[in-house]
């Protein structure tokens, strides 16, 4: 006997109606730490799909200038924010001024991070307070600004966090940046549950060892090629394969999906 759909299941038409494809037309997307690496490869697979993007950036305006740049040539809109994600004055005015010039907010991807990799024993408490103050409140700030204007709208929307698979492995000299990801994978937890009758999908992605600018503030270009090469996948990820995650992540695609942590990792945690 075949099994009866289950309640609120589409079927017939409404079930061929579903996307066959990811697509954000209509959306605008904030992405922090847009202006290189994972966050620019979040903004510009969101405007690939159809996403209108705010772009925000700290220290590389010019580079964010590009990715905005890169998203208009795709047919989206984009602006540029320079603003501290550490800072909540700064994060509730950026998110009021992509609503002005925008039209509102649908998704939100937490990105930015501050990384300092030193051991244990010699870490400098400035370090640490500052990774802590970027990675886990700057996500924190973005996430409550965000779906506070979600709220407002009344229409939901998608909170994404990026974190990272140090956030349950115990990487040396990364102390402060290991607890800030799993604090961000704990505070998305609980928010999803929270958020989810004003419809708001709250999930994360952790990436593993990826190829950008930011690895080379730890690793050599050898130390990359042979990382890379030693992984099960035998190279390191892109940015653009964690924009994608992101894209389906935030699209109609994955409209049954929160609380959810989607590894883009080329099996990085596996045993090896």
């Amino acid at each position: 006997m075949r099994p009866l759909p289950a309640p609120g299941w589409p079927t017939g038409a409404a079930f061929r109606s579903l996307p066959a494809v990811i697509d954000l037309s209509g959306k605008v997307a904030l992405v922090t730490g847009a202006s290189r690496g994972i966050g620019r490869g979040c903004a510009v697979e969101m405007a690939r799909c159809g996403a209108d993007v705010a772009v925000n950036y700290r220290s590389h305006p010019d580079e964010a200038e590009e990715v905005a740049a890169e998203v208009r040539s795709l047919g989206g809109r984009a602006e540029t924010y320079g603003a501290d994600v550490s800072d909540r004055d700064a994060v509730d005015a950026m998110i009021a001024g992509a609503v002005s010039a925008l039209g509102g907010l649908d998704i939100v991807v937490a990105n930015a991070y501050y990384s300092k990799r030193q051991p244990f024993l010699e870490l400098d408490v400035e370090e640490a307070r500052r990774t802590l103050d970027v990675t886990l409140w700057g996500a924190f700030h973005a996430a409550q600004a965000g779906a506070r204007q979600m709220v407002a709208e009344g229409h939901g929307g998608h909170i994404l966090f990026i974190s990272s698979v140090l956030g349950f492995i115990p990487f040396p000299t990364s102390a402060p940046y290991n607890t800030a990801k799993a604090g961000v994978n704990h505070l998305a937890s609980t928010i999803a549950g929270e958020l989810a009758g004003h419809r708001i999908r709250v999930n994360v992605i952790e990436p593993g060892w990826t190829d950008t600018p930011g690895e080379r503030q730890f690793t050599t270009e050898e130390e990359l090629r042979a990382g890379g090469e030693a992984l099960p996948l035998k190279r390191l990820g892109r940015p653009d394969e964690i924009g994608k995650a992101a894209a389906f992540l935030s699209s109609d695609a994955a409209d049954y999906v929160t609380g959810a942590t989607l590894r883009v990792d080329g099996g990085f945690w596996l045993p090896r």
